[in-house]
């Protein structure tokens, strides 16, 4: 009897252990479970947001590529009021607001310029737009653009280089500029021309221009050089250069500057050693650019003439682009803007309005 009560005990005992047991696996597989679902949620949850992440990286590229990209290899603003005006021209013209996402390097020196539209091509610009600090050395960029099949324009200033190198060209006609200068300087009929010849910065487009028809005079024997020296386009060097000829004695009764700033700087020297210039002067003073306040130095009878160069390409560019990206091809391979010179003696406060810049 006791033997059996003892077997039932122990087989009691066995069947609530493997219930003991048989329970706490149930619970383990749950546990399991919720937590492989608590995964599954979680990975699911960070999956939906690394696509969020990746469509809001996927949206900002597709707004910027309606942009068009373009470089632009340009002269600082520093350089003149003439520089100001077309720096500001193109960056009113070439905006984001315009359509464009456009990107400008500035400088005087023309190695700084040329390794800034390297790096433009390299960059995958759609348009490299240049004015080039000096004419030459160019063709190997130039060439690189076309096999990247960069559309390259040039404005303000031409390139020393084969035309198939760039779409087009919209600039002044330098050498015109200088023709014009002097032919109005021969129709004073001086009786003798001693010059002072201040230039921009040497080898630029603008430079070599103004100072050709000058040039021809002087090999020509019918005008005296006094002096010919560079300025650099800088207003302080080039009085300067005008104090230093007044110390020599040297007689000089012209000062032919290349620029507006250069021609300031000259009248400044002259000024503080008395001499008279202008109409009825002792000097006649001719500039460049037509900047507002040389054109009232015109009117005021205190210069004599001032050549115009106008720095607003920038629309002109922009059209031929737009009808390049309409799949159009353009029709003119340079465009000259028109200028004319003025003179002190039949300039109107309309023609400042009109064209001072």
């Amino acid at each position: 009897m006791k033997k059996r009560v003892l077997s039932l005990i122990l087989v009691m005992a066995m069947v609530f252990t493997l219930a003991a047991c048989g329970g706490g696996g149930e619970t383990a597989k749950t546990e399991a479970a919720k937590t492989e679902a608590a995964k599954t949620e979680a990975a699911k949850t960070e999956a939906e947001k690394t696509d969020d992440v990746s469509e809001e990286k996927t949206e900002a590229p597709a707004a910027s590529g309606d942009l068009i990209s373009v470089g632009i290899v340009n002269n600082p603003p520093s350089e003149s009021g003439y520089r100001e005006a077309n720096v500001n021209n193109f960056e009113e013209v070439f905006s984001k607001e315009n359509g464009y996402d456009a990107d400008t390097y500035y400088s005087l020196k023309n190695d700084e310029q040329l390794n800034a539209a390297q790096q433009f091509v390299t960059q995958g610009v759609d348009y490299l737009l240049i004015s080039a600090a000096e004419t030459t050395g160019w063709e190997s960029v130039l060439k690189d653009a076309q096999e990247a099949g960069i559309e390259v324009f040039l404005f303000d200033r031409m390139i020393d280089c084969d035309d198939s190198l760039y779409q087009a060209a919209v600039v002044s006609d330098m050498a015109k500029e200088g023709d014009t200068a002097v032919e109005w300087l021969l129709d004073q009929d001086l009786d003798e021309y001693n010059i002072v010849h201040i230039q921009g910065a040497m080898g630029s487009d603008a430079q070599i221009g103004r100072t050709g028809a000058l040039d021809a005079q002087f090999e020509a024997g019918t005008m005296n050089k006094v002096v010919q020296q560079t300025a650099t386009w800088d207003e302080a060097e080039a009085k300067k250069i005008v104090e230093s000829v007044i110390n020599s004695g040297e007689p000089f009764n012209v000062i032919y500057a290349e620029n507006d700033g250069m021609a300031r700087g000259a009248v400044a020297a002259l000024d503080e050693a008395g001499i008279t210039h202008g109409v009825d002067g002792d000097v006649i003073i001719m500039g460049f650019d037509c900047n507002t306040w040389a054109l009232e130095e015109l009117l005021a009878g205190n210069w004599n003439y001032d050549g115009q160069c106008s720095p607003f390409q920038a629309s002109v560019i922009d059209e031929m682009i737009k009808k390049l990206e309409n799949g159009e091809t353009l029709s003119d391979k340079i465009v000259i803007s028109e200028e004319r010179g003025f003179d002190a003696t039949t300039i109107t406060q309309e023609d400042i309005d009109n064209f001072g810049l």
